[in-house]
Parts: C-alpha cells; structure tokens; sequence
C-alpha cells in the first residue's frame, strides 16, 4: 500500500515547527508569507480549471450531482453524527477538525488516477474533481460558518471576507486571467507544481508553529489520537460503501459507479490546507489534524480497492449509460488532490 511522498514531506515540516517554530517577528513573516502563498494557490487554481471543459461534462449531470451530494451532503451528516463521541472518544477540537474533513472538496488527480486504474469513466472522473473543486470554493466556508462557527473553534461568519479576498478573489483572476496565461500554466505545470506544494507546506509550517507556541499538542493524547484514527476508518468504509452500491440503486454502469466511488468518497488535502488556515487562524494545526490522517488513509485503501477493480471481467456499456460523456475528451486543468 502506497505512502504519499508528499505527506512524508508534510509530515517531516510538521516536525520543523513543532523543533523550531516560528514566534514573533518570523512568526509575522511567516504569516504574511502564508497569505501570499494561499493567494497565489487559488490564483493557480483558477488558471488551470478550463471552465468550458468543465460544462462540457454537465451532459452526465446525475453522476456529478451525486458526487456533490456525497461530498458536501452525505460526508457532513456523518461528521455531525460524530458529535456523539465527544467527550468519550474525541475531544472538542478534534471533532470540530474532523468536521471541517467533511466539508472539504473532493480531490482531483488522485480520483482520476484511481479511477484509470480500476478501468472507470476517466472523463466522468475529471469533470466531477472539477465541479467539487468549483462548488467547494463557496460551499466550504458557507457550511462551515453554518456548522462550526457557533462552536467555539476559532472560526466565525466574519471569516467569510477573508475567504473572499483570500481565495474567492485570486481564483476568480485567475479565471479572467486564463485567456492569456493558460498556456504558460500548462507548459510549466510542473514547475509551478513544485511552486504550489511548496506553498501548502509554507501553509502547514505557519498553522503548526502557531499551534506549538500556543501548546495546543497538549490537548492531544496519544489514545484521542487512536481514537481518531478509528473513527475516520468507520467514515471512510461508510463512504465507500455508500458510493458503491449507492450508484448501482441509481442504476449507475460499472465505470460510473468506480468513479462515483473515488471522487465521492475521497477528500482533497491541497484545497483543505489552505482553507483551514485561512477559517481556523491560530487554531488551524488542529484542524487540519484529521485531514493528513484521512488523505493517506484514502490513498491507502483506495490504491488496494483500484488494484482489485482492474481485475474485474470487462463488460459492455450498457444502453442506460450516456456513452457521450465516456468518450468526452477533456484536460484535467487541475493539481493534485
């Protein structure tokens, strides 16, 4: 089962700051620095989302819907339900990080390799990372100000102007911006990759430095910690299952239910970084917390489940299923998830 070499990477700048953090003068530049990256993310984001290519997919709008159903429905409802555990299995914090997992976007590049894999509907898998990316712009920080902000975890509705011109903002110019510089962004995605999961990790730096001058790994023992761990498995196997034989009630084909299964069951670690920083502030290691844990848990999983699914007999679309949107062709426009 395969480690994400980016979360060693997360996990090993987790280790800086808890050794070195930043505090006062560097605890600004930091900060700002933080800002800036964050900014710059959701510019890249709008840069490299071809909009056109994304309506282009609304041809199997049932399929996307019940992707954004699973991610910003069925996932919260099961994050809600968790509140049953506090204060026996989880403490506060951790539920109100576990919460925010649940409100995240789904991811992009890892639903499309998984579903690649598995023989899905790759284009289907595409379009459904692309609108969950889109929605999750607004609907994450709406549904968070809705169901974590009266509960004391640092985020309130105010923050929902720092979102605007922290993320709303830049992506929206990179959007208007895309005419003229998506070009440019393609033929350097990979340096401007590196650039952005450099900037995730100048995020992860800031929000842990602020979490260990502010003692608050004191709240977190290892047994909450284990305890996290097994709830977030029960929610994953809950989605999974779900949004396997969830489809097939639907009447889903074997490939749309693959790619139902991925992108609706999978949680995006480069959107919810930099949203958690700018929702949460100095309570931000906290929150993201549950999210790292999840992302390689999915990952783990999902790459087993993939392996398995190849090896299922090939089978002929059936008459139901929209063929246009299997042969759709369309970049992915996207980063990693």
């Amino acid at each position: 089962m395969p480690i994400d070499p980016y979360l060693l990477l997360l996990l090993a700048t987790v280790g800086v700051a808890a050794l070195f953090p930043a505090r006062q003068t560097a605890a600004d530049v930091a900060s700002g620095a933080s800002t800036a990256a964050i900014a710059f993310l959701f510019f890249l984001y709008g840069a490299r989302l071809s909009t056109r290519e994304a309506l282009d997919g609304l041809r199997h709008w049932r399929l996307h819907l019940t992707v954004l159903a699973c991610t910003f429905v069925a996932f919260p409802l099961l994050g809600l339900a968790a509140r049953g555990l506090v204060p026996v299995i989880l403490t506060d914090p951790l539920h109100q990080g576990l919460l925010f997992l649940t409100l995240v976007p789904s991811t992009v590049q890892s639903s499309i390799a998984l579903t690649s894999t598995a023989r899905g509907n790759v284009p289907a898998a595409i379009c459904a990372g692309s609108f969950s990316s889109l929605v999750g712009i607004a609907a994450t920080p709406l549904l968070a100000a809705w169901l974590i902000g009266g509960d004391g975890g640092g985020f309130s509705a105010d923050s929902l102007l720092d979102i605007v011109l922290r993320l709303l903002v830049p992506f929206l110019a990179g959007q208007l911006l895309r005419r003229w510089i998506g070009g440019f962004v393609t033929r350097h995605k990979k340096v401007l990759g590196l650039a952005d999961r450099g900037s995730i990790l100048l995020v992860v730096y800031t929000a842990f430095s602020q979490g260990v001058v502010q003692g608050v790994w004191h709240q977190v023992s290892p047994l909450r910690l284990g305890g996290l761990v097994v709830v977030e498995a029960v929610v994953l196997t809950v989605m999974l299952l779900l949004t396997w034989y969830g489809g097939k009630a639907l009447g889903f084909g074997r490939e749309d239910r693959i790619t139902l299964q991925f992108a609706g069951s999978k949680k995006s670690l480069a959107s919810g970084l930099p949203m958690a920083s700018v929702l949460f502030g100095a309570h931000a290691a906290l929150a993201v917390l549950p999210l790292m844990l999840f992302h390689q848990m999915q990952l783990m999983v999902c790459a087993v489940i993939a392996g398995r699914r190849s090896n299922d007999p090939r089978t002929e679309v059936t008459a139901g299923e929209p063929a246009a949107a299997s042969r759709t062709s369309v970049g992915t426009g996207t980063r990693s998830g």
